[in-house]
């Protein structure tokens, strides 16, 4: 492997088409698409000022690595990447990518990133300002993991997420095959026209959530006292260790509280309307 050392960059495609290339101690300053087109890189201590550093890479390694906001869009159309330890303030990272692993990792400003990305793996990764975060992404799996951002992970299939904090209005919503596993969602509207949700052992606050959800399953999760008119038009298999606020017009199935303060049924109540409501805590 080709190693590069204790080197300064700048300017348009200072590297582009490089293969076996190990980074280390380099600066890219500012410019366009320093490793454009590449294979097999590895970046060691570096860091990057320039827009679209790498785009259309396939087998890159990131270690303890710096992209500068200068740093834009910077890693799209690429496979099979490995980030670690490294610290991300350019915007709009991750577009359309295949098999990247994050460990380690702090985005601080996550807007409109992680698009239109498979085989997604996140370990230990913080995420902030993170708004249209994971939009139409599938066969992604998260441990240990923080975000704040809203409208995220909508459109997305086979997704499994265990302890994290999600802090998202509308989160999973018209996506398909999510499980979220020991974990804390707060954000209103929750999950609304989702495919076969399942929340296990979560803590769950905010307005209006779980409505128009098909196959929901929800397992020992507690509900805050905000959530309510919960269940709107969901098919639904719930048991809750928590008392509920209010429930609105549920489809079909069974929901399990210890205690529920209202229940809504009305004329706007869809087919077959034969949900079970039942309270395990007596009066």
């Amino acid at each position: 492997m080709k190693l590069i050392e204790n080197k300064d960059f700048g300017g348009e495609r200072p590297l582009f088409g490089e293969k076996n290339l190990l980074l280390r101690n380099v600066t890219v300053h500012a410019g366009e698409s320093a490793l454009k087109c590449c294979e097999d890189i590895e970046a060691v201590d570096c860091r990057f000022e320039g827009k679209y550093p790498f785009w259309h890479v396939d087998g890159f390694k990131i270690k303890n690595c710096v992209f500068t906001e200068g740093a834009r869009a910077a890693i799209w159309y690429s496979r099979n990447l490995e980030m670690s330890d490294t610290q991300v303030d350019a915007p709009k990272m991750f577009r359309e990518m295949h098999n990247l692993s994050l460990e380690r990792v702090r985005i601080p400003d996550a807007a409109e990133t992680l698009w239109h990305c498979s085989g997604v793996k996140l370990r230990d990764v913080e995420l902030a300002k993170a708004d249209y975060l994971f939009m139409h992404g599938e066969n992604i799996d998260i441990d240990n993991y923080s975000q704040q951002g809203n409208y995220s992970f909508q459109y997305c299939r086979d997704v499994v997420i265990r302890n994290a904090r999600i802090d998202s209005k509308d989160a999973f919503w018209n996506t398909e095959n999510v499980t979220v596993i020991d974990s804390t969602i707060s954000g209103e509207y929750l999950g609304w026209h989702s495919r076969n949700l399942k929340l296990v052992r979560c803590r769950i606050s905010g307005t209006q959530p779980l409505c128009y959800a098909e196959n929901l399953v929800l397992e020992d999760c507690v509900f805050d006292a905000d959530c309510d008119l919960a269940f709107e038009d969901s098919s639904v298999d719930a048991r809750l260790i928590s008392p509920v606020t209010s429930i609105k017009n549920p489809r079909s199935g069974r929901i399990e509280s210890p205690s529920v303060g209202e229940i809504i049924i009305d004329e706007h109540c869809k087919a077959p309307a034969d949900c079970k409501i039942i309270a395990t805590l007596k009066p």
